[in-house]
């Protein structure tokens, strides 16, 4: 029970200026993808209906199922349990296109999949953690003590990511050179900033992080190396091409961390375990991401020349 105390009492260094930072570096990361997607991408994406099954199967249905048995085996701490659902649950961060590219794999496909993810998050979302979070007896407990609404999720969710997608793709389809201008100055400065987020919050947290980071650190590693794995070997079974395979890894491996995170502070008041899962899980994906990336692309040097 001690136990239990002190990890839902941690304090993750993180006020509502910096929530507010954060909500709106993931808003405009979001619209400076969204500049870069044309409606016609969907229409692409739809003519390969396997593609858009794989990728929301990979992400959305075996990777949050996965998680929950690997829960019931593991036995996590209940915050931490919650926490890994919740990673689970949010959709592919948008940095996954970037490696992507990186990895050689095929960036069209990352970029439509980053958007319709986007899309049906807005839903599967707020579902898969109040559906597989009930499941479990000790995250169930956690949901009643917050009075989750998955309403007011939603609504979070839209704000945050299907609003700026909505305006991006506008912009793109009326105005397309001048969202070309923007995404060249937007994508590259929004990721910097947001990158430049995460390491500031890691350094005014430095103390919770070498006193606590022990409780997490095999959990996050494990959980997002196994994501990697199920998405390619998801998108290997259907039969899918190299370039495709890296794309579903990537987009299965590299989990919006960052709206975990704010969702944590907004309906569970950062609670302990939950946080620092989720903010270590944001530092650790960025790194696990160009490890993968870079060593794709080195093996495939010709696929990645463009990027």
């Amino acid at each position: 029970m001690q136990n239990q105390i002190d990890i839902d009492s941690i304090k993750i260094n993180f006020d509502e200026s910096g929530l507010w930072v954060l909500n709106i570096a993931i808003a405009i990361i979001m619209f400076g993808v969204a500049l870069g997607i044309k409606i016609d991408d969907f229409k692409r994406l739809f003519k390969k209906p396997k593609i858009v099954f794989v990728g929301v199967l990979s992400q959305f249905i075996l990777l949050p199922a996965f998680t929950f048995l690997a829960i019931i085996i593991i036995e996590p701490h209940p915050s931490f349990a919650l926490g890994m659902m919740m990673i689970a649950a949010c959709p592919g961060g948008n940095v996954s296109n970037f490696f992507s590219k990186m990895a050689g794999g095929n960036a069209a496909l990352s970029v439509s999949l980053t958007a319709f993810a986007t899309l049906i998050c807005i839903v599967m979302t707020p579902f898969n953690l109040q559906f597989w979070g009930s499941l479990y007896a000790p995250t169930n407990e956690i949901l009643k003590t917050v009075s989750l609404n998955p309403f007011d999720l939603f609504k979070l969710v839209s704000l945050i990511l299907g609003i700026p997608l909505f305006f991006g793709m506008l912009i793109k389809h009326y105005h397309s050179e001048m969202a070309k201008k923007i995404e060249k100055i937007l994508k590259p400065l929004s990721m910097l900033v947001f990158i430049a987020l995460i390491f500031i919050a890691f350094s005014q947290n430095l103390d919770v992080f070498v006193n606590h980071i022990h409780h997490v650190i095999f959990l996050v590693i494990l959980h997002n190396i196994f994501a990697f794995i199920l998405g390619f070997y998801t998108a290997k079974s259907f039969g899918l091409n190299e370039q495709d395979r890296k794309t579903i890894s990537m987009e299965t491996g590299i989990q919006n961390g960052g709206l975990g995170l704010l969702l944590i502070f907004g309906f569970f008041e950062g609670l302990g375990g939950m946080a620092l899962l989720a903010a270590f899980w944001g530092i650790w994906d960025v790194f696990s991401g160009i490890i993968l990336a870079t060593y794709w692309g080195r093996k495939k040097p010709a696929s990645i020349k463009n990027t």
